[in-house]
C-alpha cells in the first residue's frame, strides 16, 4: 500500500509539471506566430525569416521534450498505476482509470500532429498567406491539446485522490 501511495503522489506531482510544460508549449506556439508577425513588419528592411525559424525550432524542441516526458508519464500510468488500481480499487475506479488510459493514444497523436505542423512551417515551402493560416491553425491546435490534457489530468487527479484516500483509510485500519 505504501508503494501505491508513493506512486500516486509521484503521478500527482507529474501532472502539475506536465500542465506547466504544456502551457509553456502553447506560449511558444503563440510566440512563433508573434515573431512571424514582427518579421513581416520588418520585411521591407530586413529580408529573410531568421527569428521565425528560431521560434519554430524552439517550439519543435519543446514538443519533443513534452512528448518524451508524457511518454514516460503515460507508461507509469499504464503499468504501475494500473496495477495499483487493479489491486486496491473497486470496479468503478478501475473502469474509470481504464477509460482515461485510452485517451493517452489521442494525446500522443495530437502531439505528433503538432510536430508535423512545425516541420511543415519550418520547411520554407509555404507562401506567406498559407504560412499564416497554418501557423494560426497550429496555435489553435496546440491550445486545444493543452485544454484536453488539462481536463484529462484533472479527472485523473480525482481518481488518484480517491484511491489515495481509500489506501490511507485501510492503512489506519491496519494499525
Amino acid at each position: 500500500m505504501k508503494e501505491a501511495l508513493a506512486l500516486i503522489k509521484k503521478i500527482i506531482e507529474e501532472h502539475k509539471i506536465i500542465i506547466r510544460g504544456v502551457q509553456t508549449l502553447e506560449q511558444v506556439a503563440n510566440d512563433a506566430e508573434a515573431i512571424e508577425g514582427m518579421e513581416k513588419a520588418k520585411e521591407a528592411f530586413i529580408p529573410g525569416r531568421f527569428e521565425q525559424k528560431r521560434g519554430l525550432q524552439k517550439l519543435q524542441e519543446m514538443l519533443q521534450t513534452t512528448e518524451q516526458g508524457l511518454q514516460a508519464h503515460f507508461n507509469r500510468e499504464e503499468t504501475a498505476l494500473l496495477t495499483a488500481f487493479e489491486k486496491y480499487g473497486d470496479k468503478e475506479l478501475k473502469s474509470a482509470l481504464r477509460t482515461l488510459l485510452i485517451e493517452h493514444e489521442g494525446i500522443r497523436d495530437r502531439l505528433a500532429h503538432s510536430g508535423k505542423h512545425v516541420v511543415e512551417l519550418s520547411s520554407g515551402g509555404l507562401s506567406g498567406h498559407v504560412w499564416d493560416e497554418r501557423a494560426h491553425d497550429m496555435r489553435a491546435y496546440i491550445s486545444h491539446t493543452r485544454k484536453l490534457l488539462e481536463a484529462h489530468a484533472e479527472i485523473e487527479q480525482e481518481l488518484l485522490r480517491e484511491l489515495q484516500d481509500r489506501l490511507r483509510e485501510k492503512m489506519k485500519e491496519n494499525d
